[in-house]
């Protein structure tokens, strides 16, 4: 039996703007994602998305973002490691409160769009978020998205990481992902030969043709696409028969 996390961005409505299908992702996933409030997010929705995850045992965790809601924070910024770490700290300060308020716990922590980016190239930004990741818990479970972060979280011998696959993106041959600025509905057959692969055998084709080697625990499903729930439906109907048994994060790593 093989156990794997299915992890997804949660939570990424404010105001008046609706994002993503919490509702109807919530039952198929392992572990959810939650904004912040600095990218996407505000309170009222961070306690309804915490609570919804608590409803059907989904671990938590942050997903903290730039201060750059306009751009969803996927913008660069000139932020120094000192001003980085302080978002995060800040909006995992946040999701804490409302999980402490409904008896659950924070599980993991994973960076968002360009924080992730700034993260995984310089390495004075990545080792100044961990170090204060484990200064606020100890306990808590670096999702890595790519290769870079995977390597430095790996050399804190008292923070546990995660390694994260994609498999409704497609992969360059040196593992890179390639995001495309208009988001077309995942095919849900591929989709879920790709989770079977990464699942059972750590690779996953890439664009070339060539297989890379992706040796992950946990698989990102982005739950805004149109077809969504018919994706993670397929997977789950893929799961049943691959002898793949379905893992939060906090349990694959107790």
């Amino acid at each position: 039996m093989v156990a794997i996390d299915i992890n997804c961005d949660m939570g990424e409505s404010f105001g008046n703007y609706s994002m993503g299908r919490d509702d109807a992702v919530m039952p198929f996933i392992t572990s959810a994602n939650v904004a912040g409030g600095l990218h996407a997010g505000d309170p009222h929705v961070m306690r309804e998305t915490v609570a919804l995850a608590t409803e059907y045992d989904v671990g938590i965790g942050i997903h903290p973002g730039l201060p750059d809601m306009m751009g969803f924070g996927r913008r660069t910024m000139d932020a120094t490691p000192e001003e980085v770490r302080d978002y995060v700290v800040y909006q995992l300060g946040a999701l804490m409160g409302f999980a402490e308020w409904m008896s659950v716990d924070v599980q993991h922590v994973k960076p968002h769009g360009a924080m992730y980016s700034m993260l995984s190239t310089s390495e004075a930004h990545a080792r100044a978020v961990m170090e204060a990741v484990l200064e606020v818990n100890p306990d808590l479970i670096y999702l890595a998205t790519d290769m870079n972060i995977y390597e430095i979280a790996q050399e804190y011998d008292a923070l546990d990481a995660v390694f994260e696959g994609y498999v409704d993106l497609d992969y360059r041959s040196d593992r890179t992902l390639i995001v495309e600025k208009e988001k077309a509905a995942p095919d849900p057959e591929l989709v879920a030969d790709r989770f079977v692969s990464i699942a059972t055998r750590g690779e996953v084709e890439a664009t070339d043709g060539t297989m890379i080697d992706v040796p992950a625990d946990s698989i990102c499903i982005h739950g805004d696409a149109s077809n969504a729930v018919e994706v993670l439906e397929t997977i789950h109907e893929r799961i049943e028969s691959e002898n793949i048994e379905l893992t939060r994060l906090d349990e694959l790593v107790a």
